[in-house]
């Protein structure tokens, strides 16, 4: 298996919806973002798969290791040379590929944040940084589109803290601000023992309404002529935004499931968003 076959293996198998963001991009362009993709989930794993902290603090060290291999022409793993060849294409600063491992690093420190400029850190360097970078691989002329890149990222991974709430109790970790628990009067306690009521409903209305505001944000923010090269985060956007709207329809239902939508209806969603430009 080449580098490129590893990381479309890696897409493939994950089953995000990122994968169906992909499907009409030219060769040249798909192979850069799913390499992007691929590393990202690399690294993600490290910290979600991984029960012992120090080991893997161990890993996500080699991985900075091998992100400055990559930039120094000499990577070692599949993931490292494909990044390797789609760099000299398009715009893989080293420096952003380390804030993204840097992000993933923080749940291996931090299980709650105080306030939502705490966990915008967070965002950011998980999800806003991976936008701006799929932003220089889709193409843009104006600036411009690096704010909607990176408030489409911020809305992305709010939307998957809002899904993904219960299964991160699981592993300990709380993504929602203790500011807005309290101001709700949700105790953490009952996120951690996967406990409904009132309260913790509306503190959930306010975190989508959040998330929907980033997202209406970053379209604001899209120059029209960059919207027919940036159809991949518009792609993206439909399909997260579809299932903001599912989770809320069903009451916000996250603590003892994992809503998502049918590869169908993904695809659907994809496809419509390409032919509507």
């Amino acid at each position: 298996m080449n580098p490129h076959d590893y990381c479309q293996d890696k897409a493939a198998k994950s089953g995000s919806s990122f994968y169906y963001s992909f499907m009409f991009l030219p060769p040249e362009r798909r192979q850069a973002i799913t390499a992007l993709y691929a590393f990202c989930r690399e690294v993600d794993d490290v910290v979600d798969e991984c029960k012992d902290v120090s080991l893997a603090q161990t890993k996500l060290q080699w991985w900075r290791q091998e992100v400055e291999r990559v930039h120094g022409g000499e990577p070692t793993h599949p993931v490292g040379h494909a990044l390797k060849d789609v760099s000299s294409r398009f715009s893989m600063p080293r420096e952003q590929l380390l804030e993204i491992i840097d992000g993933m690093a923080m749940d291996l420190s931090q299980t709650r944040y105080l306030d939502f400029k705490g966990l915008q850190l967070y965002c950011y360097r998980v999800a806003s940084v991976v936008g701006l970078l799929a932003a220089e691989i889709f193409g843009y002329k104006d600036r411009q589109t690096l704010k909607y890149a990176h408030d489409l990222g911020m809305a992305f991974q709010l939307t998957n803290i809002i899904r993904d709430v219960g299964e991160d109790a699981r592993r300990g970790r709380i993504y929602l601000p203790i500011e807005d628990l309290q101001r709700f009067g949700v105790p953490a306690k009952d996120i951690l023992e996967a406990r409904y009521s009132d309260a913790f409903r509306e503190l959930m209305q306010f975190q989508a309404q959040r998330a929907e505001q980033f997202y209406d944000q970053a379209f604001a923010q899209l120059p029209a002529g960059d919207r027919k090269s940036q159809r991949p985060g518009l792609i993206m956007a439909a399909i997260y935004r579809a299932l903001l709207k599912e989770i809320a329809a069903d009451g916000f239902k996250v603590l003892d499931r994992r809503t998502s939508l049918t590869p169908l209806r993904k695809v659907w969603l994809a496809g419509w968003t390409w032919m509507k430009g």
